[in-house]
C-alpha cells in the first residue's frame, strides 16, 4: 500500500477541518468540523500503523483512544452548545463572547457606588 494516498486524504480532510473551524460562525458547525480533524489523525495513525508493520499495532491502539476521547468531546460540547442555545436563543459564536462574567460594562449615567457611599 502507498502511503501517499491515505496521507493526502487525511491532509485534505485536516484542511478542511480547520476551515470549518476558522471560518464558521454555528457552534455545531465547529464541533463538526474538530471532529473531521480528528478523523484526519486518526487516518494518518492508522495508515502509518500499516505501512510500518508495527507489531504492537501503537497506531490502532492511538486511534482507538482518540476516538473515546472525541466521543467524550463531542457528547460534553454539545450539551454545553444546547444549554447556551436554551438560555441565549442562539449558538453564534462571536455572540457568545459576552457570556464572561464580571465584564459588564457600567452605564455612563448611573451614579458610582463608592461617591453615594461618602454622601
Amino acid at each position: 500500500m502507498h502511503l501517499a494516498y491515505p496521507a493526502v486524504l487525511a491532509a485534505l480532510l485536516f484542511c478542511t477541518g480547520l476551515y470549518g473551524v476558522l471560518a464558521r460562525r454555528n457552534a455545531i458547525l465547529v464541533l463538526m468540523s474538530v471532529e473531521l480533524m480528528l478523523n484526519a489523525v486518526n487516518l494518518n495513525l492508522v495508515a502509518f500503523d500499516v505501512w510500518l508493520r508495527d507489531t504492537l499495532h501503537a497506531g490502532q491502539a492511538l486511534t482507538l483512544f482518540t476516538i473515546a476521547i472525541a466521543a467524550a468531546e463531542i457528547g460534553i460540547g454539545l450539551a454545553i452548545v444546547l444549554m447556551v442555545y436554551r438560555n441565549r436563543g442562539t449558538s453564534d459564536v462571536d455572540r457568545l463572547r459576552d457570556t464572561a462574567e464580571g465584564h459588564e460594562p457600567v452605564p455612563a449615567d448611573t451614579p458610582h457606588s463608592r461617591s453615594e457611599a461618602t454622601a
